[in-house]
């Protein structure tokens, strides 16, 4: 006597009616898609460190965001978000300056970016600089030219502007989350600027 077993695909189309259309934004997570990925994979991120050149090309400001953590905390980081499945590294780069700095700040992004660091973020602190409690994470850091005007959006309170010697002291590292400090003062020394 035969066994019939159940097909496992009735439909025949082998599961593509499942498959989220360009309306749903399948580059993105849902938040309990996002906490299970956090918990077995390591997460992409851009950063930049939003910079201001005099004529000669000379960085005389550097900006820092000013931000309301979920818990009620206020501290300074830089711009920094996940880059969507599908999403090329220059339009996450530009999405985030964009969400952060608004629309009129103008970043003058090359056709092809390449970060000056790789920071890696760990749950666990003391394993790198870099400290995140939710995740692992890559994060591919930019030094970013911006010639507009800066209006925070999104949960940044505001965009502070450092001169390079305002940047890289002990006060403002000590101000910054996750190691971000540190990362500053590595965007400061690839610049030139850290004396």
């Amino acid at each position: 006597m035969a066994v019939r077993t159940p097909d496992p695909d009735p439909d025949g189309d082998f599961g593509f009616d499942d498959v989220p259309s360009a309306d749903d934004n399948p580059g993105w997570l849902t938040d309990i898609e996002l906490e299970a990925a956090r918990r077995r994979l390591p997460m992409l991120y851009v950063e930049a460190v939003p910079v201001v050149t005099d004529g000669s090309g000379q960085v005389t400001s550097i900006g820092v965001l000013l931000r309301s953590t979920p818990l009620g905390e206020i501290t300074r980081t830089l711009i920094s978000g996940r880059v969507r499945y599908g999403e090329t590294i220059r339009d996450a780069l530009f999405r985030h300056l964009e969400n952060d700095l608004g629309p009129m700040a103008f970043p003058l992004l090359p056709p092809s970016p390449t970060p000056f660091t790789v920071a890696e973020y760990f749950p666990l602190p003391g394993v790198s600089a870099y400290h995140d409690d939710r995740q692992h994470a890559v994060s591919l850091v930019f030094v970013v030219p911006v010639t507009g005007t800066c209006e925070p959006r999104q949960d940044a309170l505001e965009v502070t502007w450092f001169s390079p010697e305002e940047a890289a002291s002990d006060a403002l590292a000590g101000e910054m989350e996750g190691g971000r400090g540190t990362l500053l003062r590595h965007a400061l020394a690839h610049l030139g600027l850290l004396r």
